[in-house]
């Protein structure tokens, strides 16, 4: 395999030499970044000179690290990068077991799972990592057991090519990335040391746990906003509306009450006057209350440019019945921008109405429906 080992380093003098010895007894394709070590580090490193080796004057953060690292390893024609953290955590000996994954399905971003419920593992280190997989999944949809992890293996000429984090946070920032690309990312399980006389970590908790939580905002924004309609898009258009419906709907696993409430939810969120939002909106829902993300998004788009001026009309005809108003409008040209301001309470307070009582419609036909088929289907 056309693999390298990145090695970045910070201040590891204890654990350093052991890393390198062990890493060396499987490969000696190894970059080394040094970046900005102010210990013993530079002096260690004058004894394996026969390896490729970066070092940055100062400390630019782990981020950067990798970042030159990949760059080294591209220039260097590898195709795979396997990364291993200088502090002694991981074993050396785990690295066949990434080579042979990746002899056997290609492509793949491998991230080392740990045994976080081992007694040495911190209790501040389990509960970041829970909450690193939990908007993990969120962002992308998929399920892993470990996203903190630093020993990896990256397919260097499918990961993205160009990042906006230099810190801890850029091992978020690339899975998540990646994982938007397409690339297909799994866990395969490590061993792990932690041992507290000799690993010395740079995780800053206050500073570094912001930052990850500042891009965690960020990419749940790009999330719900592209990335989300985006895959529905393409998806819809791949499969067809008879087959999106028989998929998502209709062979979905999930329950009928389920499937009902998520339609009747989309269809609430597509008439309410959430314009611009309606998609943040509708997921996030769909997800707090764990209903279906695809049929509840599917029928949010019942606002689309056709069935709009429609929609407006019945907004405002049903908010009539609530909020009186001087003027009235039919449905021809008289529905405009300056007509809607003018009307603007009578045509929230009809909107809200209006998609209230279309999600009990559409949430109960639906029910009946899809009763009807599963029964029917069942009785065959």
């Amino acid at each position: 395999m056309n693999y390298c080992v990145i090695i970045p380093t910070y201040n590891n003098e204890k654990t350093l030499k052991r890393v390198l010895d062990t890493v060396l007894t499987y490969t000696s394709n190894i970059i080394i970044v040094n970046d900005g070590s102010t210990d013993s580090t530079a002096y260690i490193l004058k004894e394996y000179l026969q390896l490729a080796q970066i070092h940055f004057a100062k400390n630019c953060g782990k981020g950067i690290a990798l970042r030159q690292g990949f760059k080294k390893a591209v220039e260097l024609n590898y195709n795979y990068a396997i990364t291993i953290d200088s502090d002694g955590q991981h074993f050396a000996s785990d690295i066949p077991a990434f080579i042979d994954f990746i002899k056997k399905e290609e492509n793949v971003l491998l991230i080392g799972s740990r045994n976080m419920t081992h007694d040495s593992i911190p209790q501040k280190s389990n509960f970041g990592n829970k909450f690193s997989n939990f908007w993990f999944w969120f962002e992308t949809g998929i399920k892993l057991e470990d996203t903190q992890s630093g020993f990896r293996l990256y397919p260097l000429l499918l990961i993205p090519k160009k990042y906006f984090t230099n810190k801890f946070e850029f091992e978020i920032e690339v899975i998540v990335r990646s994982a938007w690309k397409g690339i297909s990312i799994k866990n395969i399980p490590i061993q792990v040391l932690y041992d507290p006389t000799e690993r010395v970590s740079h995780f800053r908790p206050f500073i570094d746990f912001t930052r990850i939580s500042i891009l965690n905002t960020v990419l749940v924004f790009i999330t719900l906003l592209y990335i989300k309609p985006r895959d529905f898009f393409f998806s819809f258009r791949r499969k067809g509306i008879k087959n999106f419906f028989l998929e998502n709907v209709l062979h979905n696993e999930d329950s009928i009450t389920k499937k009902s409430v998520s339609i009747a939810l989309g269809v609430f969120i597509g008439i309410s006057p959430f314009w611009g939002f309606q998609t943040i909106i509708v997921l996030a829902l769909a997800v707090l209350f764990r209903l279906n993300k695809a049929i509840a998004f599917a029928f949010s788009n019942i606002s689309f440019p056709p069935f709009i001026p429609f929609i407006i009309y019945g907004s405002i005809k049903a908010g009539s019945f609530f909020v009186h108003s001087n003027s009235t409008i039919l449905f021809d040209k008289s529905i405009t921008l300056e007509a809607i301001q003018n009307n603007m309470q009578q045509y929230l307070v009809g909107s809200l109405v209006l998609a209230t009582v279309s999600a009990v419609i559409f949430g109960s036909i639906s029910y009946l429906i899809l009763l009807f088929l599963t029964t029917f289907k069942n009785n065959k």
